[in-house]
């Protein structure tokens, strides 16, 4: 009977939606309790939501008289007494920035292994599924470690209601800082831009953009479907777009509900960043074009043509 811990991510004091993907990997997973562990944010603002997708506790983790958010390391520290305090099987997050940086930091203090980046995870089987070679190949892949350490890849799986009356709990980690590292300034990007990487919904401009204005029409669109939009290798090289934009083998690596490429010709190294998205819409001049063989639904036309109907249709329907 496997109890698994989840690292609980927030963004603006709310939880991430991509959160409760990574609930529904644990829920199922033997007959334990799932512990959602927060460091930052409000357990109780927490409780209903995380409840909501099989919570069974919420803890609101702190060390006393520190501020967590300053020291990466105390984060770890802390996370590492929760663990022994709540005699976890397996601790769960996110493969996002802050949960590579975190997990990494947990696995060398405890001297544990970690999968990060995976599709999917078998606690009781101490095992992960993890993508290769641009995403030809998967692989099972084996933990040894006494405590099953696993960032699981944003949007990866789908997630499923299963509705738990959540409890609320404190923890105050008997640790200290080491003071290796301090936090001193924290800068965000735009209130109305989505992280890439987490984004449920993502719409991506080709080297056809033509200019880096020109992403102001796909922005839009993106905007009223909540995502935000991306870029292929050749935009980037152009200038059109910054290299945090880019989506495939030398860019980012997505798995958004759904992604939608305009002017894009489907290159294996573009392709590889986003295949595992869940539903595929191309819009390209060319009909031969090779992302028409891998996409859902294919639009042959002009970027600039299509994209600004498909953003009046979604006004008048959302």
């Amino acid at each position: 009977m496997a109890t698994i811990g989840i690292l609980i991510e927030t963004e603006d004091g709310m939880v991430k939606d991509t959160n409760f993907g990574v609930l529904t990997a644990a829920h199922g997973q033997g007959d334990g309790t799932i512990v959602a562990l927060m460091l930052d944010g409000s357990a109780d603002g927490a409780k209903e939501a995380l409840g909501k997708y099989g919570a069974g506790k919420v803890v609101q983790v702190s060390v006393a008289g520190a501020d967590l958010s300053a020291s990466p390391d105390l984060k770890a520290r802390a996370l590492a007494a929760a663990i022994e305090n709540y005699s976890l099987d397996a601790l769960l997050g996110l493969a996002s920035a802050q949960g590579r940086d975190i997990f990494a930091r947990l696995a060398a203090l405890m001297d544990l292994p970690l999968a990060s980046d995976c599709m999917a995870v078998d606690v009781a089987a101490k095992t992960v599924k993890k993508s290769h070679f641009s995403g030809k190949t998967y692989a099972t892949v084996k933990m040894s470690g006494a405590v099953v350490l696993c960032a699981l890849r944003p949007n990866a799986i789908d997630a499923v209601e299963a509705p738990s009356d959540a409890a609320v709990e404190s923890f105050a980690a008997p640790v200290e800082d080491p003071g290796l590292v301090k936090v001193v300034d924290v800068k965000k990007e735009a209130a109305d831009t989505v992280d890439l990487t987490e984004a449920g919904v993502i719409v991506t401009g080709g080297r056809p953009i033509a200019s880096a204005d020109n992403y102001k029409i796909l922005s839009e669109c993106a905007r009223l479907l909540g995502g935000t939009i991306g870029a292929s290798r050749a935009a980037v090289d152009a200038g059109f777009a910054p290299h945090a934009m880019q989506v495939g083998q030398t860019g980012k690596t997505v798995s958004p509900r759904l992604y939608i490429g305009c002017g894009l010709s489907g290159s294996v190294q573009h392709f590889a960043g986003m295949k595992t998205a869940k539903v595929i819409v191309a819009i390209n001049t060319d009909k031969d074009a090779p992302i028409f063989e891998k996409c859902d639904y294919g639009f042959v036309g002009d970027l600039f043509d299509v994209v600004p109907v498909l953003t009046e249709v979604l006004k008048e329907k959302l």
